[in-house]
């Protein structure tokens, strides 16, 4: 019997895990909305009573609208990642796929912190399920630089794109550790995103190695 052999560091073209990702952000972005429709008007028969009930749907609303562009955040990372990365192997796709499954969950966390605002878990699923969606994208980063598989990057680029990445992951962190008092609201944090990226890049002095403790990828 002839034995198929694989070469240990065999890889493929990323263009079809883009593609997949790709594919897996828009549904999540687009299941979101039926955290709304799962929501009550109550007995509308006005302007004013539709009034009425539209703003008592303000807190749901606002998590969709918070969530929905954290997940195109995300997405845009992810298609920054991949104009960088060319070729990927069993860990960067289990890395990938774990990101995805986080991300495929934000719809369900979101409308827990929609329907369950008043109880603990209800306000910190979603930032939690959010963090670890973040954290493993910056680890997909820090596996791309590590493993070669990215190319016409220089070492101080690489650097700079891990920075904007622990950002990512120092914000969202935060706002895990503020939801339990304020809910969605922590993740307003968001908006400092370019002054933390700034902080921990600091005097942007060039990288001995693209590789070191700050590289990572946003989302």
């Amino acid at each position: 019997m002839i034995r198929r052999r694989i070469h240990p560091e065999t890889s493929v073209s990323a263009r079809r895990t883009e593609a997949f990702t790709d594919g897996v952000f828009a549904i999540a972005a687009t299941l979101l909305v039926l955290g709304l429709t799962d929501q009550s008007l109550g007995a509308v028969q006005t302007n004013d009573d539709l009034a009425r009930g539209l703003l008592t749907l303000a807190h749901p609303i606002f998590s969709f609208v918070i969530s929905f562009l954290i997940l195109c955040v995300m997405w845009m990372t992810h298609v920054r990642q991949f104009e960088w990365i060319v070729r990927v192997d069993d860990t960067g796709m289990w890395l990938n796929n774990i990101r995805l499954l986080l991300v495929v969950l934000v719809p369900f966390t979101s409308s827990l912190n929609t329907s369950y605002d008043g109880l603990l878990l209800g306000r910190i699923l979603l930032p939690i399920n959010f963090f670890l969606a973040i954290v493993v994208g910056w680890l997909q980063w820090v596996w791309a630089v590590r493993s070669g598989a990215i190319v016409d990057l220089t070492p101080d680029d690489a650097r700079r794109m891990g920075r904007a990445g622990l950002s990512a992951v120092v914000i969202s962190a935060a706002a895990v550790a503020l939801s339990p008092w304020i809910g969605s609201l922590a993740f307003l944090l968001f908006a400092l995103d370019g002054l933390v990226t700034r902080w921990l890049r600091g005097s942007d002095a060039p990288a001995s190695s693209a590789t070191d403790g700050g590289v990572g990828g946003r989302g």
